[in-house]
């Protein structure tokens, strides 16, 4: 055999083995970040190795240093595991090695990538003539909607954002909800609009946007270029704000409306789940990410927008060496080479169907439903949140009782949770996105809840 054939078949039996194992494995990595600088650093050797003996290196040099993320009972953050025909697809798009930002030179990836566009779109019921933008993940997402959104309103006021920057244009207002996630501050700040220039719109206890306060925010500044960024799933809470009600008031002001819809925009996926979303398809953009709710291995997001020519007027590519056709993915966000990280998702959806994909949704929210249940039995646990989707937030009796038990979880290794601030206190955070949970991995989470917190009580 060849370097490539030993290298592939080593890096198959790591890999197998690794999820042969995970449920038994501590879902938390047992090494910090020094002992893994340790194991992988000194100084590079003056000669090198064997590609398979490399790969064997690799994987016994990691292992104490991984988490759990494919098992299911990791809940720290809002991660799926990876489906096995989106995994075996992800291999294979390592293989090709295609460059997949043009349509004429890689036409196989970008293909792939346009249909599992439209079938998400379907899916997700927005416009099928819309353009789906395959970025890293939801960061990434929100930032091409953004930027799309910031030249299209500019545009709007005979301001041509290409040509002649951001300098001297018309003042652009984004408008955001008060618990929106921390990646809409980020993205805004990469389109050149500071924290001190967001309108907040206040939220519910849940973190829904209040239409009365976005009403009173459009009305004051009538007339000037505007952006709202509305939320399908808060990421504490789960929470939908009332798109429905929030996306005409904004359309009566002619603002752009942006869905940060990471997760929870799959809901719409579901019959029992969709009214979450209604009037998700009037907006103009949307963000979400399919290493979440779709259970995709990382990287995979997408940046949806309604009209294409909307997303190519802010990212067309350059370059008299490259060849150009319709919707080329380089047109559809910021890089101009990038892996076919819209093929998992192809193989993943193909893998599911529609049905399956309902059933997954309804899944990770049964799951929620039985954790918040499970959890409210506990003495000395509350569940600080209501549960409409796949999160569930709970704490102790104090803060400092809730910040031990999450780090105790964290080193008992049974599950993941992770710590958070709601309306000033400490909480611990439950995210359920992970295809391979079951509902006794909810127990033996519960159970670990329970015999930590036993050891707290005053």
């Amino acid at each position: 055999m060849d370097d490539r054939t030993r290298a592939l078949a080593a890096a198959h039996r790591a890999a197998q083995e690794f999820l042969d194992t995970v449920d038994e494995r501590p879902v938390w990595p047992r090494a910090g970040l020094d002992e893994m600088l340790t194991a992988f650093g000194g100084e590079l050797p003056e000669e090198g190795a064997d590609a398979a003996a490399v790969i064997d290196e690799l994987a016994e040099r990691a292992s104490p240093g991984l988490v759990a993320i494919p098992g299911g009972r990791f809940f720290g953050f809002v991660i799926g595991a990876t489906l096995p025909a989106a995994l075996a697809a992800d291999w294979l798009v390592s293989a090709w090695d295609q460059n997949s930002g043009s349509s004429t030179m890689t036409t196989a990836t970008v293909a792939a990538e346009r249909v599992a566009g439209r079938w998400i779109c379907d899916l997700l019921g927005l416009p099928a003539s819309s353009a789906v933008g395959f970025v890293t993940g939801a960061q990434m997402s929100n930032f091409v909607c953004l930027a799309a959104a910031q030249h299209a309103v500019l545009r709007r006021a005979g301001w041509d954002l290409t040509r002649r920057g951001l300098r001297g244009a018309p003042p652009v207002r984004l408008i955001v909800g008060g618990d929106r996630h921390g990646s809409i501050d980020r993205a805004a700040r990469f389109c050149g609009i500071g924290a001190d220039e967001l309108v907040v719109v206040a939220a519910d206890d849940q973190g829904r946007m209040l239409p009365a306060e976005l009403e009173a925010a459009l009305h004051a500044g009538e007339g000037t270029a505007t952006i709202v960024c509305l939320q399908a799933g808060e990421v504490h809470t789960g929470a939908f704000d009332p798109i429905a009600r929030l996306v005409p008031l904004a359309k009566e002001h002619d603002a752009w409306v942006h869905i940060d819809g990471a997760f929870g925009l799959w809901a719409a996926a579901s019959p029992s789940l969709r009214h979450l979303t209604a009037g998700a398809a009037d907006a103009d953009s949307w963000t979400t990410d399919a290493h979440k709710t779709l259970n995709v291995p990382y990287d995979c997001g997408m940046a949806i927008v309604r009209d294409p020519a909307d997303a190519v007027a802010a990212f067309r590519t350059g370059g008299d060496y490259l060849m150009y056709a319709s919707l080329d993915p380089w047109d559809l966000g910021p890089e101009l080479s990038r892996r076919a990280r819209g093929v998992p998702a192809w193989a993943a959806l193909r893998s599911l169907g529609r049905s399956g994909v309902a059933r997954l949704v309804d899944r990770l929210h049964a799951n929620a439903r039985r954790l918040e249940a499970r959890l409210r039995a506990v003495d000395g646990v509350q569940v600080v949140s209501e549960v409409p989707f796949t999160q569930v937030m709970l704490r102790l009796w104090d803060d400092d009782a809730t910040r031990a038990l999450g780090d105790a979880i964290l080193a008992d290794g049974t599950a993941a949770l992770t710590g958070a601030q709601w309306r000033g206190r400490a909480v611990l955070r439950c995210s359920m996105s992970s295809w391979a949970t079951t509902e006794s991995d909810i127990d033996a989470t519960v159970a670990a809840i329970a015999r930590l917190t036993a050891r707290l009580t005053p």
